[in-house]
């Protein structure tokens, strides 16, 4: 059995934040998968389902971001889990917009979700780092992340949500080169074949060479 969590506050007012990119990520997943409707459990909204012969739990903490770590310990609990099963899904400041990133263990690298997180169930757990690109100067991170994200990046985000939906399976099966690969052929698809090879650039004609022989050469080479 997995746990997957996406990270993010609760409310309409926060949902097109960039810190809910984590929520829109289990969004993504249980709609594309065919999950059970949401319900409250576990101080949040789970939602279940299966791929293949693997239970997974979806869970969108309802407690607000700095106290995440209380939702995902109860559920980790009562599913008794360990860390090694539990999936995160967040933004991460640190990557550029579109880009995501996997990682087992290690530091929150000062993200509130992550850090109650780790005071409640440690350190060794898998996360998948949305990348949302950073504001310049640490002073300006609170409210950089809890901005909506703006209209021209709905393209790039629609893509990589849809792409975290292709290849989750893969991420649960643990192959997370083959999850990466599906959400980059939708962030950034190989072009077509369809378009037309560049013309070569004509061969010039050889210069004609000039007949040199005599009047008398040219009326013996004639009836050779």
């Amino acid at each position: 059995m997995k746990l997957i969590v996406g990270l993010g506050n609760p409310g309409a007012k926060y949902a097109r934040n960039r810190h809910n990119i984590g929520f829109m990520a289990v969004d993504q997943i249980a709609a594309d998968h065919g999950f059970s409707p949401w319900r409250s459990k576990f101080q949040g909204q789970i939602a279940e389902g299966r791929f293949g012969s693997t239970k997974i739990t979806l869970l969108k903490p309802e407690t607000f971001m700095n106290l995440s770590g209380q939702s995902v310990g109860e559920a980790m609990r009562y599913l008794k889990l360990s860390p090694e099963d539990i999936i995160v899904f967040h933004d991460e400041i640190d990557l550029a917009p579109g880009k995501v990133r996997l990682k087992t263990g290690g530091g929150h690298a000062g993200h509130n979700g992550l850090r109650s997180i780790h005071g409640h169930i440690g350190p060794d757990y898998d996360r998948v780092r949305l990348g949302v690109g950073h504001p310049g100067h640490k002073d300006a991170v609170p409210g950089y992340v809890l901005r909506d994200f703006p209209k021209a990046d709905a393209d790039w985000l629609d893509d990589e949500m849809r792409g975290i939906g292709d290849g989750i399976e893969h991420l649960i099966a643990g192959d997370g080169g083959k999850f990466l690969n599906a959400i980059a052929l939708r962030v950034a698809p190989p072009r077509s074949s369809t378009s037309k090879p560049k013309p070569k650039p004509d061969t010039p004609e050889p210069a004609p060479v000039e007949d040199t022989r005599s009047a008398m050469q040219k009326l013996v080479d004639r009836f050779r």
